[in-house]
């Protein structure tokens, strides 16, 4: 959400590059490996593998998103090193279209993920149906179109600003400004966190109530993994959205001549929210066991040159809540 054309030079322009760089390297590496995964794992179980998994389609779209956003990462390392945005009205309007589109449609992601993981401990009769359905990938795909809609105003309205700085800040103002910025705020920000909160808080307290009732010390710790695995999810989310979402809030109504200084903030919130790539794959697919398990035998297979020796995922795990 940050704009360009208005950082602080010196520091950032050298510090920015090479903290960019390290976040796209790990998220392309993370996400490379979980699309690598999840559909080694569907080809490896054939046709034994029965019903396919809505987490594991959603998962894949997560990453698909995300490694979208970071194709757009170098352009802003670019502007942000040489002060000024040099590649034209086109590009300024695409990368501002594809920024929005991209971390929604990941947000929107990460709160179908919740309502999946929910249905799966929660009713999980209701969600073994849900898998019988053949294009699991409609609800993903339905994602997008909110997503698209919320970025279309950056194509049609944002353009390069300055013909000397060749900014890429212009776009709405007044009226117009504030209904898009508080839109986006609460369908990109809160609302989706409303639902991953509501959601986690329903899990909780299901398993609250299924270990009093039925006292088993297994339950108690698989409680206490999820309650920790889900109270992280909701701060990392918090962490890296929130900042960006504040700026573009107290941008509303200002011009550019008379908006204060934003530039260290404006590049502070844009990292953590570039960060948000990298954290994905890790607290949604990598702190899973069954996950590590089948990229371990992944690479065993690779390695030995037998990945159709790996032991296809039992349906008895279905129901297993996929970050614990």
């Amino acid at each position: 959400m940050a704009e360009e054309g208005r950082s602080e030079p010196g520091m950032w322009q050298t510090l920015v590059p090479v903290l960019d760089a390290v976040i796209l390297l790990t998220g392309v590496v993370g996400h490379s490996l979980v699309v690598v995964t999840l559909t080694g794992r569907g080809r490896r179980a054939g046709a034994v593998r029965g019903p396919p998994q809505g987490t594991d389609t959603l998962l894949l779209a997560l990453s698909g998103a995300d490694l979208l956003l970071l194709a757009c990462l170098p352009f802003h390392t670019a502007a942000i090193a040489l002060g000024r945005w040099p590649f034209g009205h086109f590009l300024c309007k695409a990368i501002s279209f594809l920024g929005v589109a991209c971390s929604s449609a990941s947000v929107f992601t990460l709160s179908a993920l919740a309502v999946t993981r929910y249905l799966v401990v929660v009713h999980p009769a209701w969600a073994y149906r849900a898998r019988l359905l053949r294009r699991p990938w409609l609800v993903p795909a339905g994602l997008w179109l909110p997503a698209v809609a919320l970025g279309a105003p950056q194509f049609i309205f944002r353009t390069v600003g300055s013909s000397t700085q060749l900014s890429c800040f212009a776009f709405l103002s007044g009226v117009s400004q504030l209904i898009y910025s508080t839109a986006l705020f609460l369908l990109g920000f809160a609302l989706p966190l409303l639902v991953i909160v509501l959601m986690y808080a329903k899990i909780y307290l299901f398993l609250r109530r299924a270990r009093a009732s039925a006292h088993a010390p297994r339950l108690q710790r698989y409680q206490s993994r999820v309650t920790h695995t889900s109270a992280l999810l909701v701060l990392v989310f918090t962490l890296c959205w929130l900042p960006s979402y504040a700026l573009m809030l107290s941008l509303v109504g200002r011009t550019l001549a008379d908006a204060p200084s934003y530039g260290t903030f404006a590049i502070f919130a844009r990292l953590l929210a570039s960060s948000a790539t990298v954290a994905n794959p890790v607290l949604y697919v990598f702190m899973s066991r069954k996950f590590r398990k089948d990229l371990l035998a992944l690479g065993r297979g690779r390695c030995c040159g037998r990945a159709d020796t790996v032991r296809p995922l039992d349906p008895a795990q279905a129901g297993e809540v996929p970050q614990s």
